[in-house]
């Protein structure tokens, strides 16, 4: 029982001499357990028993409750921008980066379900703690400005209209999979089908692909690429001006 006692004193020790891997671990769990029970439902001791750490160690490293889920916030929006960075998209075909975008907003949305379900509750405190961040804008902001260089050049090669504004076009990418996932357990009842089985959200992808290059695209391509559809019935993809 002794040796017991030592060992994990050792290991507690141990831990608190890492504070970034007992910082991430906060993180993890207070993620896990915001998103499954909101700002008002989460329990300070229920994230501590989960990291295996001191309750006080919470409130040393982030102050307050508030405080810890505003970082849980912007750990959330951080993991996704850098994974959209991460996409290389300046470097890809407007529309094939486009695509790619869109494909990936997906495709984490319905990985990392918490991510939604954060945004939710932040939503319901009409974003007061969001507010407070100084980090969001300075995320955000180099990601817009990579998406209205892709729509640039993408004018430029006659490909989309010159008139997009990259927030409105971000937001509709974001919005087509996010009303999708968040209302798929009401939509299936009133439809009659399952919104979240593996082909009907393979469906959808698509439809978000279809509807997003419409949109982006100048109106004599959608006129062309509706020809065409007639023409091969199975789909067509976004014809550049020569081919």
């Amino acid at each position: 029982m002794a040796n017991a006692k030592s060992e994990g004193a050792a290991v507690a020790k141990a831990r608190a001499r890492d504070p970034a891997a007992s910082r991430l671990r906060i993180l993890a769990a207070a993620k896990a357990e915001f998103a499954r029970k909101g700002l008002a439902g989460a329990r300070v001791d229920t994230i501590a028993e989960r990291a295996r750490i001191n309750k006080r160690m919470i409130y040393h490293y982030f102050g307050s409750k508030n405080d810890l889920y505003l970082a849980v916030l912007e750990e959330a929006y951080g993991d996704i921008r850098l994974a959209e960075r991460l996409l290389d998209l300046e470097h890809l075909d407007p529309v094939e980066a486009i695509t790619k975008l869109v494909e990936f907003t997906w495709g984490y949305y319905i990985r990392n379900p918490e991510f939604l379900r954060l945004i939710n509750t932040e939503n319901l405190h009409r974003a007061a703690h969001l507010k407070r961040s100084k980090r969001i804008a300075e995320m955000h902001s180099p990601f817009v400005s990579l998406i209205e260089r892709v729509l640039r050049r993408g004018a430029e090669l006659g490909l989309f209209r010159d008139d997009l504004d990259p927030n409105q076009v971000y937001i509709s990418i974001a919005a087509l999979g996010y009303y999708y996932l968040n209302n798929r357990y009401t939509l299936s009842v009133i439809y009659g089908f399952d919104l979240g089985a593996k082909d009907a959200l393979e469906r959808r992808r698509a439809v978000i692909v279809d509807i997003v290059l419409s949109y982006l695209r100048k109106p004599d391509l959608n006129c062309v690429n509706a020809r065409n559809a007639l023409k091969n019935p199975r789909g067509t993809h976004l014809k550049s001006p020569t081919g």
